[in-house]
């Protein structure tokens, strides 16, 4: 364990410690954001592992990494019990004290799927703590009654619930989440990092389409590719940029060279964030048709997407998760149903047809995401979701 101790001054600001299995993964930009920009508490990030410090500098780490027993932990708790798995006692009192020492007035784990997983720390914690939902969390395995049993006592233990759209916080709902615990906490988007360009429809038909994520079932990317093939035969010059990795990788490839549309195709893998605003600039379209996955992997906000509508790109988008909440239909974006690529390939052709309509959705994108997800708005959001729960009562 790395530990360095945290002595805060009189009269300086309150430590909230931050639990992240793995600080940090290279999608994970917006946690760090969230993080770095607190103003009014101390940040103290307690992980497993500590992964890529160059793409995400930060002092305050301290590394609590798995005991060598766990893969016989594993077997024995999932395989052979079929429970979640979660931390020993002896390692929740490890990790309690750590926390102690740095100081630390408020907990917040992310995500609901690791605080079942810090159950037994859970409850010895004398802490207040706040968990964060981000979409997939909140239905792994929830289908099992013993996961959802443990996801209640999450509920029941959480100071507060925070969750990324309102359709998040209905789905804890119906889970069994109290609605007085849970506070809306958008991603919040570094607005002046991100140039608007004004979008212009291109003149010789050469659509440039952009759908940026992991590449899995929940982003709907099978979707896009049937949609952009039906395009294709009406503009034969327009492309398509897929950016991203993921297990679906070799998949979507196959199924677009059986569409016959492979040539029209970038596949340019994972993109720093430089050249993913490179890649918007130069594009005239977002893509976002996510879908419920078989697992009930549901979408939240996309990142991607938000980041897309701030430098001017219209969305193309399915009616799921908290997409609607960011885009309205026919103002910012063109929402279809789930899976329907025919309904998709139909938004792509409206808006290739009407040129002030493509141009203004563009603009109206960028003033919704200004107007609803503007980073220091949101983190000063949640810095007031903190002062509240460090004045409840833990465990209320």
């Amino acid at each position: 364990m790395i530990l360095t101790v945290i002595r805060s001054a009189p009269n300086s600001p309150p430590i909230v410690a931050q639990y992240i299995v793995t600080f940090l993964k290279p999608e994970m930009l917006h946690i760090y954001r969230q993080v770095t920009g607190l103003q009014n508490f101390i940040p103290v990030v307690f992980c497993q592992k500590h992964e890529n410090p160059q793409a995400f500098p930060f002092e305050r780490v301290v590394v609590i990494p798995k005991p060598r027993s766990h893969p016989l932990r594993r077997l024995m708790q999932k395989q052979i019990l079929g429970r979640p798995i979660t931390i020993y006692r002896g390692e929740a009192r490890r990790i309690l004290s750590a926390i102690e020492r740095s100081q630390a007035k408020l907990l917040h784990i992310y995500f609901g799927h690791i605080a079942v997983h810090l159950l037994p720390l859970l409850e010895i914690s004398p802490l207040p703590f706040v968990v964060s939902f981000h979409g997939a969390d909140a239905q792994i395995d929830l289908h099992k009654p013993v996961y959802s049993q443990a996801m209640e006592r999450v509920f029941r233990l959480a100071t507060l619930l925070l969750v990324r759209s309102q359709s998040l916080a209905d789905r804890l709902i119906a889970m069994g989440a109290s609605p007085e615990k849970i506070r809306l906490q958008r991603t919040g988007i570094p607005l002046d990092d991100i140039l608007f360009t004004e979008r212009i429809a291109p003149p010789d038909g050469g659509w440039r389409f952009v759908q940026a994520c992991r590449l899995i079932e929940k982003k709907g990317i099978e979707t896009s590719l049937r949609a952009f093939h039906l395009f294709l035969q009406t503009f034969p010059r327009a492309k398509l940029t897929i950016a991203g990795e993921g297990p679906l990788l070799v998949d979507l490839q196959l199924l677009a060279k059986n569409l016959g549309c492979f040539d029209s195709l970038s596949f340019p893998g994972f993109l720093d964030q430089s050249s993913l605003r490179d890649l918007y600039s130069s594009s005239h379209c977002f893509l976002q048709p996510s879908q419920l996955g078989t697992d009930g992997n549901q979408e939240g906000v996309p990142n991607a997407m938000l980041e897309a509508m701030a430098s001017g790109l219209p969305i193309l988008a399915s009616d799921h998760g908290g997409i609607p909440e960011a885009v309205e239909d026919g103002r910012s974006g063109l929402l279809t149903p789930e899976r329907d690529f025919l309904a998709l390939a139909e938004s792509m052709q409206t808006l290739a047809s009407d040129p002030r309509r493509f141009a203004a959705m563009g603009k109206a994108a960028a003033e919704d995401v200004a107007a609803g997800f503007d980073l220091r708005r949101q983190i000063g959001n949640l810095e007031a979701i903190y002062g509240e729960a460090i004045a409840m009562p833990a465990n209320s």
